[in-house]
């Protein structure tokens, strides 16, 4: 003969924190911690009841929240997906963050799941995990090549990249970002790139244009920084392809003139004539005038004073 085994209610559980207060007691009277006898005997007593009365109300706690998540997780995709949307409405992304995880993870190839993989993107990225926006992005691309909404992923991974801002220390003492490698601005900038080329009608392409203008004239200014740096110090081939790296792939960009500048100066001091000759044609068609001379740092002797 056999018995069904029921799962545990708050019945149950109640019942089970009094047996154990039972024996807590009997077990602690047998190894004469509590004496049979005497005023002793209702404070030792007293104190296990009222940790057993403790214990029974933490029980009695936990199994409401056991049940809700059992429910939860036992939930079909679309009632999944509703209480999830529910919690990014009240910027509840931790908890809309763990909805949609367990959706992609219970119903993959649901329509839900679909969504919720791009909601995920954006739920990432409000909640400061950056690493996981991009993560997420990235493979929402990679899975869903002909997807509608691919112009979302890839706007919210510029968008992660570009308020990637400057540390404390760098903002405390004011540091220049044009003179810092701008990586995590190229990216960006080739998201946003990917945003107006492939999809010039989404209603992202015109906030991801004005960004891209932005993050043209920082990455001009780094381009122009190397430049100078290295024309100072009399390295002219790495100068020049510096400039006319700056010219060719941000062209328009406020820092163009004084790229063209540097670059005519380096094919002057490289005797490149004709390549000197076409660069001062150019400036003069954008900007008329003579060129600026540049000159380039001397390095003297270290005990010459003169």
């Amino acid at each position: 003969m056999w018995r069904r085994n029921y799962p545990p209610t708050a019945r149950s559980e109640a019942q089970y924190a009094g047996m154990a207060l039972g024996f807590a007691i009997l077990r602690a009277r047998f190894h004469g911690q509590i004496p049979t006898k005497g005023p002793a005997t209702m404070s030792v007593a007293s104190g296990l009841l009222r940790g057993g009365v403790l214990a029974l109300c933490l029980a009695l706690a936990a199994v409401p929240a056991c049940r809700s998540k059992r429910d939860l997780m036992s939930s079909s995709p679309e009632i999944l997906y509703k209480k999830a949307k529910q919690a990014v409405n009240g910027q509840d992304f931790g908890n809309a963050i763990k909805m949609y995880e367990a959706l992609t993870a219970r119903y993959p190839f649901t329509d839900q799941a679909r969504q919720a993989r791009l909601d995920l993107i954006y739920c990432y990225y409000r909640s400061g995990e950056k690493e996981s926006a991009i993560d997420a992005a990235d493979t929402f691309i990679r899975e869903n090549p002909t997807h509608p909404r691919l112009d979302y992923a890839w706007y919210i991974k510029g968008l992660v990249d570009f308020e990637r801002s400057a540390n404390i220390i760098e903002r405390t003492f004011r540091v220049d970002l044009a003179e810092r490698p701008p990586a995590t601005a190229r990216k960006s900038f080739a998201s946003f790139r990917t945003v107006v080329e492939q999809y010039p009608k989404s209603e992202y392409a015109h906030d991801a244009l004005k960004r891209m203008i932005f993050l043209r004239n920082r990455l001009g200014q780094y381009e122009v920084h190397v430049a100078r740096y290295y024309f100072k110090r009399g390295a002219y081939v790495a100068a020049s392809q510096r400039a006319k790296s700056a010219i060719e792939q941000y062209d328009g960009a406020p820092t163009t003139r004084e790229a063209l500048e540097i670059l005519i100066a380096s094919y002057d001091r490289l005797d490149l004539k004709d390549l000197a000759a076409q660069a001062r044609q150019v400036y003069e068609a954008n900007y008329s005038g003579e060129v600026a001379q540049r000159r380039a740092a001397t390095h003297k002797p270290w005990w010459k004073f003169w």
